[in-house]
């Protein structure tokens, strides 16, 4: 949402200003330029990246609209999900556990939780590695650096779309060049014409640079970054995860567990103690 907003405000103020200037709205709309600007883009683009990571880019630009999942809320969910998850293990043992980690949508304390089993990379991280813990033989180092190797591969796939459209971006003002080079060319066929109709045409040219510039650092730009920003906020997510479960494997009690969890949250999102306690014991 706060995308959108942002987008319509960097918008109006151009539009604003450049009709307090006495500026003609009409004039900026030149569809050729558009076309060639927008088209090189794409075809750039789909040239450097492989199907995957378009189809990831296209995902993730379109969640930016949505907002970051990360939120107090959620977090709470996720800290009271392993509380409740290992205080049954103490009480049944860890072998019960294997039922909720095998289908956890169907797991009578995980379905309790849909901010948790919305986030199918999270669902994954968590179950797979209670299924290493409960295989048993694994020593706690080689434990944290199996789940390092999975955020590593996770996160470096993750960044990928904005890395891609970031590429983009950077080309968009070389894109507006490009068009405004090609209405000059037309511009000198049109020599001998009256100085209104080549002061015209070179407007219409410019309008290409305007048009690159203002994607590259008005529009694509700032979505770049917030899908990065976005991209750490699920890092963030999956480092509580791992934090709580280092603390369970070595033997903590399911509150102090959970704490090391909630120590690993950003600090925008992070939940008090009194409140994460009294989240915990409902």
């Amino acid at each position: 949402m706060f995308a959108i907003i942002g987008i319509v405000v960097v918008l109006g103020s151009l539009v604003a200003g450049y009709t307090m200037h006495g500026g003609q709205l009409l004039v900026l709309w030149q569809i050729s330029e558009f076309i060639i600007i927008g088209g090189a883009a794409i075809g750039a683009f789909i040239v450097a990246n492989p199907m995957t990571i378009i189809q990831a880019t296209i995902k993730k630009a379109l969640g930016t609209l949505k907002g970051s999942p990360a939120s107090k809320k959620n977090y709470l969910e996720l800290l009271q999900m392993m509380y409740e998850l290992f205080m049954f293990s103490k009480r049944e043992g860890v072998i019960a556990i294997e039922p909720h980690i095998e289908k956890p949508k169907e797991s009578s304390i995980l379905s309790k939780y849909p901010s948790f089993l919305a986030n199918h990379h999270a669902v994954d991280f968590f179950c797979d590695t209670m299924k290493i813990i409960l295989s048993g033989g694994l020593p706690v180092h080689d434990l944290e650096e199996l789940m390092d190797i999975d955020l590593d591969t996770q996160h470096h796939q993750e960044a990928k779309p904005a890395e891609a459209l970031n590429t983009m971006s950077d080309a968009f003002p070389g894109l507006g060049i490009v068009a405004a080079v090609l209405g000059v060319v037309i511009t000198m066929g049109k020599i001998d014409q009256p100085p209104a109709v080549i002061g015209q045409s070179v407007g219409a040219a410019l309008v290409g640079t305007f048009i690159g510039i203002l994607l590259c650092y008005g529009v694509v730009g700032p979505l770049v970054k917030n899908m990065e920003n976005i991209t750490h906020d699920e890092h963030q997510y999956m480092m509580c995860i791992k934090a709580s479960l280092l603390s369970f494997v070595k033997g903590a009690p399911p509150l102090v567990a959970v704490e090391f969890g909630r120590r690993a949250i950003s600090l925008y999102f992070r939940p008090t103690y009194e409140e994460t306690e009294q989240a915990v014991k409902k």
